[in-house]
């Protein structure tokens, strides 16, 4: 079996990487950029960080900023568009996941112009050619969309999160500039950064994971378990800053290319449903799934897990206790962040809980959760979470 691993072809870390966007439009060829960010970064300050750069270097640009939150089929068909009608040749994308998720559905859909019904991208979708340039800067710390070849798509007439996989999508370029993060609330510098660790944790144990991707989760888990209550009470910390920059990016590195499971097949239809944060959706969902999948093949690597959450010794533990210590210091971050801890807390319906639960199962995430699961299982864990 051959394990395959899809990464940026160039990737920049650090506080000011962001200048290097100037190096790589130059290295490139590149002409005119289709700029993709949301309204509130331009509002707040962050977007003129970049324009800075693009005007420094004389490139010109165009802006694309109708992106929700959760962004929808005609987020992404507006933005092929904008750069069609743009004559842009590339595309800079500042923001979270939901931003690089859009301009990754626009840059496929610009060179597949066949898949512009946008529907059709829709699991591994079958295109042809390389994805439009992307150089990718996030401004949050958790999703990884900048180095993964997964994006999410919101189909709101049929209320429904479609999960897009395609190696052609990944972004040429990841800038992760911590500085770009440090305007992140505490709620969502913690949604986040449990988003990052639902990331890290689910890769780990995912049957597909391998040696190298065990790398990535475990360096991850223990950047998170370090730096993300440090970044979430106090938000000019360079060191838990730059920490959890790194460490979304390294779990991003691990996921993308291994898969993930049920705490993000869940998560999914409630961002569909109710336009749910997707991190805090990961967040409260992580310790009643990791509870959920300690009843399979992958319960003896839960002390990998205790371990790179700071358990201080697992040599000797029995796969039990290496689950218990193992949840528990994931609940235990969880709080500290103020995570919460209920379905019923974020407005989630009871009586909607049997049609989550179907459109959990048929998310291409559940494909690799550790422990084989059915709708019927699916629907108990949402009223456990409940």
């Amino acid at each position: 079996m051959a394990n395959r691993i899809i990464l940026n072809e160039t990737s920049y870390h650090g506080a000011g990487s962001r200048s290097e966007i100037a190096t790589e439009v130059k290295r490139r060829g590149l002409k005119k950029a289709l700029f993709v960010t949301d309204k509130d970064l331009i509002k707040f300050g962050i977007a003129a960080e970049i324009e800075k750069v693009l005007n420094n270097a004389a490139i010109p640009f165009v802006y694309y900023n109708e992106i929700k939150a959760n962004p929808t089929i005609q987020n992404v068909q507006q933005g092929v568009d904008a750069f069609i009608e743009s004559g842009a040749d590339f595309i800079v994308a500042l923001g979270g996941g939901s931003v690089i998720d859009t301009a990754k559905g626009i840059s496929i859909v610009v060179n597949n112009p066949e898949f512009h019904d946008i529907k059709s991208l829709e699991g591994v979708a079958d295109t042809k050619n390389r994805a439009v340039t992307v150089i990718a800067l996030p401004t949050t710390a958790g999703t990884a969309a900048e180095v993964t070849i997964n994006y999410v798509i919101t189909d709101t007439d049929a209320r429904k999160k479609m999960v897009c996989v395609d190696p052609n999508d990944i972004p040429s370029v990841a800038i992760v500039d911590p500085e770009l993060m440090y305007s992140m609330p505490k709620g969502l510098t913690a949604a986040t950064g449990m988003d990052a660790l639902t990331h890290a944790i689910e890769s780990y144990i995912t049957p597909g994971a391998w040696e190298m991707s065990d790398m990535f989760a475990i360096k991850s888990i223990e950047l998170i378990h370090k730096h993300l209550y440090n970044a979430v009470v106090d938000p000019q910390n360079k060191e838990a800053r730059e920490g959890m920059a790194l460490a979304q990016y390294v779990a991003g590195m691990g996921f993308s290319n291994v898969g993930l499971g049920i705490v993000h097949s869940m998560a999914h239809p409630l961002g569909a449903f109710y336009d749910t944060p997707h991190g805090v959706a990961n967040a409260l969902l992580l310790p009643y799934i990791m509870e959920y999948n300690a009843q399979s093949p992958a319960a003896s690597k839960f002390k990998g897990i205790a371990e790179a959450m700071g358990v201080a010794n697992t040599e000797g533990m029995t796969d039990a206790e290496g689950i218990s210590l193992a949840i528990a210091a994931v609940k235990e971050l969880s709080l500290r962040v103020s995570i919460p801890q209920r379905l019923r807390e974020i407005g989630v319906k009871e009586e909607d809980i049997p049609n989550l639960a179907i459109a959990a199962f048929n998310d291409v995430c559940t494909g690799g959760n550790p422990r084989p699961t059915s709708v019927e299982e699916i629907e108990e864990l949402y009223h456990t979470a409940f």
